[in-house]
């Protein structure tokens, strides 16, 4: 039966070797922590390594993001009722389901068109969200005066969000927005420049509301 050499003590790390290999290891994890988890998943970025990577913006988005989905979250348990409360005849349903059919017939939602504008300083950011209904469409265009800006079009509601786009240092961008579910649908622009800008936001189609988020 063949048995492996075993090491000689001379051959076995030290206990100081060890100890400056385990030392190595943490201070390797607490910089890769620093430099880029925390920028890319909470946007803490206390050595400024995030932002020149990248990193910040992205968790910036994600931190408003998850804001939302949790405010849409508290929103629809408030609004949910007891079971015994939502208990109902069948006679009850049908009427209620007629009404509430005439109802969305009365107050379709017609045609608008706003214009609306923000100033950013340097770093700030701010959203623009339109109300719609699902397969509801807008035109849309907007423009950046006196810079670029970094931009995130998406959606939130009802426990859902999306991402429609996205784009870094763009000047303006156009298009038609379709709302993939009902809820709040619009622009968030950040100004990574060193002076400000306005951002000039045109609006027209089928949308209840346009407000400010941020």
């Amino acid at each position: 039966m063949y048995n492996s050499d075993l090491p000689t003590r001379a051959e076995l790390p030290t206990s100081r070797q060890l100890v400056r290999s385990t030392v190595i290891a943490i201070l390797a994890a607490a910089a890769i922590l620093i430099t880029v988890v925390l920028p890319a998943e909470y946007a803490i970025d206390p050595t400024g390594a995030g932002r020149v990577l990248g990193l910040t913006e992205m968790g910036e988005i994600k931190a408003q993001l998850a804001e939302e989905a949790e405010r849409d979250r508290k929103l629809d348990g408030q609004s949910q009722a007891p079971a015994s409360e939502q208990r109902s005849s069948l006679g009850g349903r049908l009427i209620a389901a007629l009404l509430i059919g005439r109802a969305n017939a009365q107050t379709a939602v017609a045609p608008r068109s706003d214009e609306t504008k923000v100033t950013l300083k340097p770093g700030e950011g701010t959203e623009v969200k339109l109300v719609m209904m699902q397969g509801a469409k807008v035109a849309y265009s907007w423009t950046v005066t006196g810079g670029v800006v970094n931009y995130d079009m998406h959606a939130d509601g009802g426990g859902k969000s999306k991402s429609y786009e996205k784009g870094r240092a763009t000047p303006k961008a156009e298009g038609v927005l379709e709302a993939a579910f009902n809820g709040n649908h619009g622009w968030f622009w950040r100004n990574r420049g060193n002076a400000p800008v306005t951002v000039t936001l045109r609006t027209n189609g089928a949308y209840s509301e346009i407000k400010r988020v941020l």
